[in-house]
């Protein structure tokens, strides 16, 4: 790790006035944060790129029930900027490292009469920028509470934009992100984030997201009050809010300061390079666990999409059922089972009186499941409702630990004002002391939560392929706009794998048998292009056999390919269109490409790799959707390969040096 620390002090002018304008520029110089007090409020805020507007001035502030906090207007009485060059390491995810690298300034501000501060940080980064607030410990602000934020997003002009409109606090954070223009957000959407932009300067893109959130509300987005370009901060009431005091927050200091969520400005040279950014991660706290040691990535067999579908006499929730998906697991290599809703008292989607989350029920031997399992070398998850969850949270995970329980998938929280962002970071510290893994479904976007607590694996708040249950929403467009929109934020929990591949003209609902309307070479391109350390393998066991008992085309790839990356490079692509994805385990790359419903052939340079002879394995669309062509041959970086993908297709391609054996650790 490096590190270089450069304070500084603005110097202040005669008479105590201060400077009316900051700039904070990145390390490369290309961002540029503007902070302009012209008045008497906080500073106005404004973002460029290579000089050219991408946010143009606009609004900062707390609203507090604080009386009078402001009211006159403020004075900077201290600005400090410093530079930090650090890297950190990454336990699972789309790289090895993450550069930390960054110019802060921190102005503090006091009122004109009264005499209590706020502060205001503002960091550049080569991939973004970042502003919170600060309110320190002093008179008025022991305790208090939070009715929402004065923070805007100016737009320079009328941006072509991808955003997510959830339409209501309360929901599992699933949907589309559809196109739309900036100037036809309306004040009565609700986005979510993250809302993903072009600026029109050649291909540059942007993103607005939030990191390093806390005692807090994770944030929507709405058009700005004044209806001008751009969106302004929307927060989630209190549960135990009114219409005379709507509390977003209520905070009580118990250390020095308050500080509020970053508001995050991702940025990049085309909307691939967001792809590849671990801005959001970065921004989130440092990591809280010392011994990483026992986190493991890997692939999951899983019983709920295929309809618990395991080739047994009687499949359902039961013990035979469940020693079938551990057999199947060991025989694909995979790491993990996960036994989803049904397995314990009183299982339910929604709270219910009775239930025990340490009592499995009688059809569920579950020591007999979990010594199976590990006499196979496989590793088991389980399923949870978080509120039956959080009724016996601390007995229930010392029993998990005691068992040998991996991990634990809880489901159905579906909010994120603060009493549900408080419940996130519970739930991960209690789980991080019995070394338990978490993947969270119905869970709100991501916001840095897997660098505070890496044991956060994965996570759903995800339009995915569930859906493909009861509905015709995942096409091959949604598909590809995923990478370039939710998944810039964290990992998602999409779970991939069907192999019941059809045309969108072929394609028919079956809820327990479930088929996909996007070719095999998609399904299994799908395990490089998205993020997720853990990865859902989620058909049914005999999905992955021929009649023959033989593997079926792509499996290959899908026992080989890692879930976790020392680098990654979006080659090609564009929002809703294509996506061409590298990453890099040690010496081998594997690549996946994904289209829409357009068919494509695409001309893949290699220029990438290093010197040397590398063999390339090469999986792509055959003549029906669930046939692949598979070949192989010799390469160098100057190679160029040529990849032909179906309408709602996709290839794949795992290229290795000659001589070497390719050993993958995951």
């Amino acid at each position: 790790m490096s590190r270089s620390l450069i304070p500084l002090l603005f110097l202040m002018a005669a008479g105590g006035a201060s400077a009316e304008t900051w700039t904070v520029t990145s390390p490369d110089g290309r961002n540029v944060v503007t902070l302009d007090q012209s008045g008497t409020d906080l500073p106005a805020w404004s973002v460029t790129r290579d000089g050219s507007a991408v946010i143009a001035p606009s609004a900062t502030g707390l609203r507090t029930d604080v009386t009078g906090f402001g009211v006159k207007g403020f004075t900077v009485v201290d600005a400090k900027t410093r530079k930090v060059n650090e890297t950190y390491a990454i336990v699972l995810g789309k790289a090895k490292t993450a550069p930390d690298v960054y110019t802060e300034t921190q102005l503090t501000f006091q009122e004109k009469e009264g005499g209590r501060a706020i502060g205001l940080i503002v960091r550049a980064y080569d991939d973004g920028v970042a502003l919170r607030y600060v309110l320190p410990k002093q008179p008025g602000f022991e305790t208090f509470g939070v009715y929402g934020e004065k923070t805007e997003f100016s737009f320079a002009k009328d941006y072509d934009c991808w955003g997510l409109n959830i339409g209501k606090y309360h929901n599992a954070h699933e949907g589309e992100f559809d196109p739309v223009k900036s100037s036809l957000i309306r004040d009565h959407y609700l986005l979510d984030s993250p809302l993903v932009c072009k600026t029109g300067e050649k291909e540059t893109a942007f993103a607005i997201a939030e990191s390093d959130v806390k005692n807090y509300p994770a944030t929507f987005y709405t058009r700005k009050g004044d209806n001008g370009l751009g969106i302004a901060i929307k927060l989630p009431p209190r549960l135990d809010s009114d219409s005379i005091k709507p509390y977003v927050a209520k905070i009580t200091q118990t250390e020095g300061e308050f500080r509020t969520p970053w508001r995050v400005v991702m940025l990049g040279d085309s909307a691939r390079d967001l792809v590849s950014s671990n801005l959001v991660a970065t921004l989130g706290e440092p990591s809280k666990i010392q011994d990483t040691s026992w986190i493991k990535g890997g692939k999951s067999a899983w019983d709920w999409w295929n309809g618990f579908n395991a080739p047994v006499a009687k499949p359902g929730i039961n013990t035979e059922t469940y020693k079938a998906y551990i057999d199947f697991a060991r025989e694909m290599g995979l790491d993990y089972i996960l036994i989803d809703e049904g397995w314990y008292t009183g299982s339910s989607t929604r709270p219910r009186n009775g239930s025990d989350v340490t009592k499995p029920i009688p059809a569920v031997d579950m020591p007999a499941i979990l010594k199976y399992a590990k006499e196979r070398n496989v590793r088991v998850m389980i399923w949870l409702q978080w509120q039956q969850l959080d009724w016996q949270m601390e007995e229930a995970f010392a029993a998990y630990e005691k068992w040998g329980i991996a991990g634990v998938k809880i489901d159905f929280m579906d909010r994120s004002d603060q009493d549900m962002v408080d419940y996130f970071h519970k739930v991960l510290s209690k789980a991080a002391d019995h070394k338990l893994l978490v993947d969270l479904h119905g869970a709100y976007a991501p916001n840095g939560l897997v660098r505070t607590w890496p044991n956060y694996i994965t996570q759903e708040g995800v339009l995915g392929a569930e859906y493909n249950k009861w509905t015709t929403r995942i096409t091959a467009r949604h598909n590809v706009t995923l990478p370039y929109t939710r998944m810039i934020l964290g990992p998602i929990d999409y779970t991939p794998g069907g192999f019941a591949n059809r045309t969108p003209e072929t394609f028919e609902i079956h809820e327990n048998r479930p088929l996909t309307m996007t070719t095999r070479g998609q399904a299994i391109a799908m395990y490089v292009v998205y993020d997720s350390p853990l990865v859902m393998v989620s058909d049914a066991p005999q999905a992955y056999k021929k009649a023959d008992g033989s593997w079926e085309e792509g499996v290959d790839f899908i026992r080989d390919v890692p879930v976790s990356w020392d680098e990654t490079r979006v080659l090609a692509g564009d929002i809703g269109e294509y996506i061409v994805t590298a990453r890099r385990k040690g010496d081998a790359w594997y690549i996946g490409a994904m289209t829409n419903e357009s068919g494509r052939t695409i001309e893949l340079p290699l220029n990438f790799l290093g010197d040397g002879q590398y063999e390339a394995s090469v999986w792509q669309d055959g003549a029906t959707p669930i046939t692949l062509d598979h070949s192989a041959q010799a390469a160098t970086r100057d190679t160029i390969i040529t990849l032909k993908l179906a309408p709602s297709g996709g290839a794949n391609l795992r290229i290795s040096p000659k001589t070497k054996i390719l050993k993958n650790k995951r």
